[in-house]
C-alpha cells in the first residue's frame, strides 16, 4: 500500500487539513481534490472513487469528507481500515465536526496523522497508541515545573516574612510616637533593600503614611528578599527566550479535580495570632439517591508569632446542631471547654508555641442521612437510537453554604466524539484525552442553588459512572468559630487574623 495523502476536505473540494506522505506540491494536492466532488456518482453507495492515475477513499463526516489519495496498485481493504482509524482520530481532538473547529486543531490533527502512516505505509498503532504518542510527555518538563513551583512558593514565603517585620516595625513606631526608622547607607546594597521594601510594603501591606518608611533598620548588605537564586535566574532566562521566540507560556497550575490541596489562598494581613478553620468532607452517594458514608473532618489551628500574645484564651462559638464529636488538644483544659467554650491550656503560666502550627481543636461529623448532603447530584442517563441522553441536576442543600470553583466531572466513552450539549447553567469542558466531560460552575450559593446540564452521545448508561465533584468554600460546613481571643491575665482583647475553608477530599457518585 502507498498512500499519498490524507485529507479533510468540504463537499465542494476545498481543502481544510492535508497531510502529504510522498513529495507532492501544493497546487497538485489542491487539483486532485477540487476533483474529487466531480467524480463521486449520485445515488451509488461507494466508498471510494478511481481516475487513470491515483484512487480516493473517503468517508462522510457529516458537512465534511475524510479522503485518503492512493495508487491504484494499494490493496483497498488496508485503505478501508486505515481510513476507519483516520475518522476515529478527528474526534478525539475535534470537539464539531466543522470547517472551524478542523482549522483550529490542524497541527494536532496532522501530528496524529504522522503516527498513523510514515513514508506511505500505515503503521501497525491504535488510537490508545497515537493519543499516548501526541501527548509528549516529557520528564524535563515536569522537573523545570517542579523546580519553579518551588522558588514561588519560597519567595511568597519571604514576602510575607519581610511583611510581617515592616508591618511590626510599624506598629513599634506608633506606639512610641517616633518616625519608623529608614534603611542605612547610600551604597548599592541601601539601594537594593530599599526598593524591595518598596514592593512588598505596596503588595502586602496597607500604607498608612507616605512620610513614615515601614521598614526597620537593616544593614547595608545585599537584601535577599525576592530573590529566587541562580537557578531561577536560568529558569527566566530560558522562558524569555521561549516568549522571543514566539511561544505562549502557560502558567503552572496545581492538581486538576477533587484533589485536597485545592484550597483558598491565604488572607493578605495576617497578625500575631493567626487562626485556621480548615474542614475536609469525603463523600460517596449511589446513583439512585442512597448516601453511602459522609464524614467532615475539621480542625482549628493556633499560629503566635509573639510572645507576649502567648498566654491567652479562645472564646469558641459553637451552634452547630448536626451531631458532631469535638476533642480538644492533651494540653487544653477539657473541663474548662465543656463548661464555657472556651480553649485554654490546662497550666495558665505556661504559653503556646511560638511559630509553630498548632491543633487546639478538632471535629468529626459521621452520617448517612441524605439531608445532611451539602451539594446533591442527580444524573439521569437514558438510552435512545443514536446512543444515551444524559440529564444531570445540581441543588445546593445547606443554604449557609458558598461553594466556590465548583468542577463536576462525568466520565464520557473514548472514541465516539464529543459530547452533544443542550441546555447548559455554567460552562463545560471536554478532555478527549481523559475522556472526562467537566461541567465548571464559578459559584453556587442560595441565589444560585439549582441548575442542569444536557448533552447526549454514544454509550451505555453505566458509562456515566462514577461523577466526581470538587469545589472550595470560604464558610464552613459544620457553624464552629473563633469569636474572641483574650489574655489569660486580664482579660484584655487580642487582635487575630483568621480564615476559613471547606474543601473536598472525595465527593463520588458511584
Amino acid at each position: 500500500m502507498v498512500l499519498l495523502a490524507a485529507a479533510v476536505c468540504t463537499k465542494a473540494g476545498k481543502a481544510i487539513v492535508s497531510r502529504q506522505f510522498v513529495e507532492m506540491t501544493r497546487t497538485r494536492i489542491e487539483g486532485l481534490l477540487a476533483a474529487f466532488p466531480k467524480l463521486m456518482n449520485t445515488g451509488k453507495q461507494h466508498t471510494f472513487v478511481e481516475t487513470d492515475s491515483v484512487r480516493y477513499v473517503y468517508q462522510p463526516l457529516e458537512k465534511l469528507y475524510m479522503v485518503l489519495i492512493t495508487t491504484k496498485n494499494s490493496n483497498i481493504l488496508e485503505d478501508l481500515e486505515t481510513l476507519r482509524l483516520f475518522s476515529r482520530v478527528i474526534p478525539e481532538y475535534c470537539r464539531v465536526l466543522e470547517e472551524a473547529e478542523i482549522s483550529e486543531h490542524c497541527f494536532d490533527l496532522i501530528f496524529a496523522f504522522d503516527e498513523i502512516v510514515a513514508l506511505g505505509y500505515r503503521e501497525n498503532v491504535n488510537l490508545a497508541q497515537i493519543r499516548t504518542f501526541t501527548e509528549m510527555d516529557s520528564h524535563e518538563e515536569k522537573v523545570f515545573r517542579a523546580v519553579r513551583e518551588t522558588q514561588e512558593r519560597e519567595a511568597k514565603a519571604e514576602m510575607r516574612r519581610k511583611a510581617k517585620e515592616l508591618q511590626q516595625a510599624r506598629r513599634d513606631a506608633e506606639r512610641s510616637g517616633k518616625k519608623a526608622p529608614g534603611f542605612g547607607g547610600f551604597g548599592s546594597g541601601g539601594m537594593t533593600s530599599v526598593s524591595s521594601g518598596s514592593i512588598i510594603t505596596d503588595t502586602i501591606v496597607e500604607p498608612e503614611k507616605p512620610k513614615i518608611t515601614p521598614a526597620p533598620a537593616r544593614p547595608s548588605g545585599p537584601s535577599k528578599a525576592l530573590k529566587l537564586g541562580a537557578k531561577g535566574k536560568e529558569v527566566d532566562n530560558f522562558v524569555d527566550k521561549l516568549k522571543s521566540e514566539g511561544e505562549t507560556i502557560m502558567p503552572s497550575s496545581g492538581k486538576r479535580g477533587s484533589d485536597a490541596s485545592k484550597v483558598l489562598p491565604p488572607p493578605i494581613n495576617v497578625e500575631s495570632v493567626h487562626l485556621r478553620v480548615e474542614e475536609k468532607i469525603s463523600l460517596t452517594c449511589g446513583r439512585d439517591g442512597g448516601l453511602q458514608n459522609m464524614e467532615v473532618l475539621g480542625m482549628v489551628t493556633l499560629r503566635v508569632t509573639d510572645e507576649k500574645n502567648g498566654r491567652i484564651r479562645l472564646i469558641i462559638n459553637n451552634n452547630d446542631g448536626k451531631g458532631l464529636q469535638l476533642q480538644t488538644h492533651p494540653n487544653v483544659d477539657k473541663k474548662l471547654f465543656t463548661a464555657e467554650s472556651v480553649i485554654a491550656l490546662k497550666n495558665p503560666e505556661k504559653s503556646f508555641p511560638l511559630s509553630n502550627d498548632v491543633g487546639v481543636l478538632k471535629w468529626r461529623l459521621q452520617t448517612t442521612d441524605e439531608a445532611l448532603i451539602p451539594l446533591t447530584i442527580n444524573c439521569w442517563p437514558s438510552e435512545s437510537g443514536t446512543g444515551c441522553d444524559v440529564n444531570i441536576e445540581y441543588e445546593l442543600q445547606e443554604d449557609s453554604l458558598e461553594l466556590n470553583d465548583v468542577v463536576i466531572s462525568i466520565p464520557v466513552p473514548s472514541g465516539v466524539g464529543a459530547p452533544v450539549i443542550g441546555d447548559l447553567d455554567g460552562e463545560y469542558k471536554h478532555d478527549s484525552r481523559r475522556n472526562m466531560l467537566e461541567w465548571c460552575l464559578p459559584v453556587i450559593d442560595v441565589n444560585n442553588k439549582s441548575g442542569s446540564l444536557e448533552f447526549s452521545i454514544a454509550g451505555q448508561p453505566n458509562d456515566f459512572f462514577p461523577i466526581n465533584v470538587s469545589f472550595v468554600s470560604k464558610r464552613n460546613y459544620c457553624d464552629i468559630q473563633v469569636n474572641k481571643v483574650a489574655q489569660v491575665d486580664d482579660d484584655s482583647p487580642v487582635r487575630f487574623s483568621s480564615e476559613t475553608s471547606f474543601v473536598v477530599d472525595k465527593y463520588e457518585i458511584l
